[in-house]
């Protein structure tokens, strides 16, 4: 049976405009669903924030989807035909081939190929965290993620970052680093506890009924994020080791 008849994810993107004050509604009312979408398999349409210590700072204006597909052909589709991506048209969009998963979302079942990981891991990786949030937990997870979200946001590695929220519940973060080796050093680093506390907190208290942590390699852009193309620039920037 094909990854497609089993329902697991082929392909993500992520899509991030600033569409104004007034439209982000619309862009939350339009959340595509599977079955009214050909070739759809997961979609959230969410407010944006930034990634930086301190409470959380809102991005008025700008809005994104990210979405899970068949192939790049139902994509594809939806970009030539669906209101929703003329909305984003403006934006920034990213393709991304799953490479390691880790959690749960029950929502978006994911199956990485085999190898993946290993041969596919050599240039810009991006990382998705999701999250279904205990609103009892609210408040400590915002403090513990303002420690993690500061160190990232100071680390040269990463040339891209969002917050995501669709409230009450759901919070994820997209973020783009230039290498997996400057990734992994930032998460589990001896120099920056910051992350791996958190992840500590989580798994003694979790803050999400449900979470997942989506690694991938971004295969294709277009558009322009704050006036620039991140995965080319994450590409062309000399790595720190």
């Amino acid at each position: 049976m094909s990854n497609l008849e089993r329902g697991l994810v082929v392909i993500l993107s992520v899509h991030i405009a600033d569409v104004g004050v007034r439209a982000v509604r619309s862009v939350l009312r339009a959340c595509p669903r599977p079955g009214a979408t050909p070739g759809l398999r997961y979609a959230e349409t969410t407010l944006t924030g930034a990634i930086a210590a301190g409470p959380p700072k809102v991005c008025p204006g700008r809005a994104a989807l990210l979405a899970s597909w068949d192939d790049d052909a139902a994509l594809d589709r939806f970009l030539a035909d669906d209101p929703l991506a003329g909305l984003l048209s403006d934006g920034w969009q990213v393709r991304l081939q799953p490479l390691r998963f880790s959690g749960s979302w029950g929502p978006m079942p994911v199956e990485i190929g085999p190898g993946a990981a290993r041969d596919q891991e050599d240039g810009p990786v991006a990382v998705l965290t999701l999250g279904r949030l205990r609103l009892r937990r609210a408040l400590s997870f915002l403090r513990a993620n303002s420690r993690a979200a500061g160190r990232a946001a100071a680390d040269p590695s990463m040339t891209a970052s969002v917050a995501l929220a669709r409230p009450p519940r759901f919070v994820g973060t997209f973020s783009l680093w230039q290498s997996a080796a400057a990734m992994q050093r930032y998460a589990y680093g001896a120099a920056q506890p910051e992350h791996k506390e958190v992840i500590r907190d989580h798994r003694t208290k979790p803050f999400h009924h449900e979470a997942g942590f989506l690694r991938c390699r971004p295969y294709a852009a277009q558009g322009r994020l704050d006036g620039r193309e991140p995965v080319a620039e994450a590409a062309k920037v000399p790595r720190i080791c």
